[in-house]
């Protein structure tokens, strides 16, 4: 069963010859034996389609060179050729059908004929006159000389197509369902198809054979009338609905209008289909059109009407004719959805997180960015990307799979200043109660993340106090000072020196944070530093 494409009708035939094997290696029954004619029924009609429609492709050709003629023109010689050779084919299969008919006759017939009233045949079983008419005993049956002449009809089709196989009557070792079964794979075509075979299931067999000489003489004439550019006529097979809408995107509200027709096409002829002026795949005579819809205006409700058009280039009578087709749909803007808790405005030099999403490119959404005004990192879950500003506004462009979607604006804002606390002896100062003089031993100081910031970006609002100064004041006059590292001051050795009435001023110089790689920066203190004057009592 090798070849090309197929119709729909030949994978039925191809489905029943793997049935009919099937039930050739189980023992026969009165239930079998209805299956083997049922088959042979199935196959008999299904030849006589096919007659017919091979019988319709010799009649294109035909059409072509008369058409030719009739137009004043003179046929080429290379179409005349093609038109004998079809010629050829045609008569090669009729003698070989005929041949098989003859032989489903004397089978009948020594059989004991059928029925006749009930059209049954006689003897459905009838193995011995099936052995002995197709074996014979010594070689010498029908069978070979059967598989002599499909064996000479296939050679003389393979001049003229390549896809028909050197032999269609296969021994049990070339066979793809006998070769794989020990019993069968070393018979020869006719032990292997007549030996203890029944009546009903002999003619099942002889009609696959009929059917598939009809299929090879179908892709012979098939390829002798594209050489030739007949015009094949379609089948039943090759006929669908279609509708052709006026318009893709329809609003409520509106009217909706659309042309409902039957088209056709045909696996027999090969046209030549082109999109924009290129050429495209063609599959069982329809065009494979496949392309990434994108716009760069849009109107304001977000669609921009796009035309493509196509070119179908058909020979008829020997001339190519091509078929213009313009098409009309919509593209919709697609929406870009910005999920972030810092969505209105983004930090500058911080780490902003943004979810960017497309709903409506669904699963074939496959974002990248491009940030203008800052650095744009992709996240490794999709859609997710983080952007470092630099600038006071950042441009975020979004595309997928290559395509640009469009294109984010957002404002950027500096982070702002954290505020420091102090803690004195482990409580937080009060200025108004002040410090006794001998209990004075350490303060504490915090650096705290302003509470919007820290909820938008709670990894880049870490802050700690690093240094600064601290000062003993007696009278007016400063008497003892050190700097310190930290957000820890020891002051014990204030506590020796210090009396009432003296002041201790802390100074802090710097503060750092740590931003989401952790890497220490400059809190941005300003020229106002943070300070704290303790009064001592």
């Amino acid at each position: 069963m090798a070849g090309g494409k197929e119709t729909p009708r030949q994978k039925m035939i191809g489905m029943m010859y793997l049935v009919l094997t099937a039930l050739l290696a189980l023992n026969v029954s009165s239930a079998i034996l209805l299956k083997f004619q049922f088959l042979d029924s199935s196959l008999q009609e299904a030849n006589s389609k096919s007659k017919t429609e091979n019988a319709g492709i010799l009649g294109g050709m035909v059409q072509t060179i008369e058409g030719i003629k009739k137009e004043g023109g003179t046929p080429k010689p290379k179409d005349l050729q093609a038109l004998t050779k079809a010629e050829e084919v045609r008569e090669q299969t009729k003698d070989i059908v005929e041949y098989i008919q003859n032989l489903r006759a004397s089978l009948v017939e020594k059989s004991g004929g059928t029925d006749p009233e009930t059209g049954n045949y006689t003897n459905p079983e009838g193995n011995d006159i099936v052995a002995s008419t197709m074996i014979g005993g010594g070689k010498n049956g029908e069978a070979y000389e059967l598989k002599n002449k499909l064996d000479a009809y296939t050679k003389f089709l393979r001049q003229y197509s390549e896809s028909v196989p050197p032999s269609i009557a296969l021994s049990g070792s070339e066979d793809p369902v006998a070769k794989n079964d020990p019993n069968q794979k070393n018979k020869d075509f006719a032990v292997l198809n007549f030996e203890d075979t029944p009546l009903v299931a002999a003619l099942a067999v002889l009609s696959q054979k009929e059917s598939e000489v009809l299929k090879y003489e179908a892709t012979t004439l098939q390829r002798l009338a594209q050489e030739m550019g007949a015009d094949v006529a379609f089948t039943t097979e090759d006929l669908f609905a279609m509708a052709r809408a006026e318009s893709k995107v329809v609003a409520a509200g509106t009217k909706y209008k659309a042309d409902l027709m039957i088209a056709a096409s045909s696996a027999s002829i090969n046209p030549k289909m082109y999109y924009q002026g290129k050429p495209i795949r063609v599959e069982n005579g329809r065009g494979q059109i496949e392309f990434t819809a994108a716009a760069s205006n849009y109107d304001a409700d977000g669609n921009s009407k796009q035309t493509w058009k196509g070119q179908i280039v058909l020979k008829q009578n020997g001339r190519d004719t091509t078929y213009e087709v313009t098409e009309e749909y919509i593209v919709a803007k697609p929406v870009i959805q910005v999920q972030s808790a810092a969505v209105q405005a983004l930090y500058l030099g911080a780490a902003n997180e943004l979810n960017i999403q497309v709903p409506a490119l669904g699963v074939t959404y496959d974002p990248s960015f491009n940030a203008s005004g800052g650095t744009a990192i992709k996240g490794a879950k999709k859609g997710v990307v983080t952007v470092i500003p630099n600038s006071a506004q950042v441009k975020l462009s979004v595309s997928s799979a290559g395509n640009a979607i469009g294109t984010e604006t957002f404002n950027v804002k500096p982070i702002p200043k954290p505020e420091v606390v102090a803690l004195v002896n482990g409580r937080p100062y009060e200025p108004a109660k002040g410090v006794s003089a001998a209990a004075i031993r350490t303060m504490d100081l915090q650096a705290i993340a302003d509470e919007g910031f820290k909820s938008a970006l709670p990894n880049e609002a870490r802050y700690m106090v690093t240094s600064g100064t601290a000062m003993l004041v007696q009278g007016g006059q400063l008497v003892d000072r050190f700097e310190f590292n930290g957000p820890s001051v020891n002051l014990a050795r204030f506590a020796q020196r210090a009396k009432k009435g003296d002041q201790i001023l802390v100074e802090v110089d710097d503060v750092k944070r740590l931003n989401y790689q952790g890497t220490a920066v400059n809190a941005g203190l300003g020229n106002r530093k943070p300070s704290f004057t303790v009064i001592l009592n």
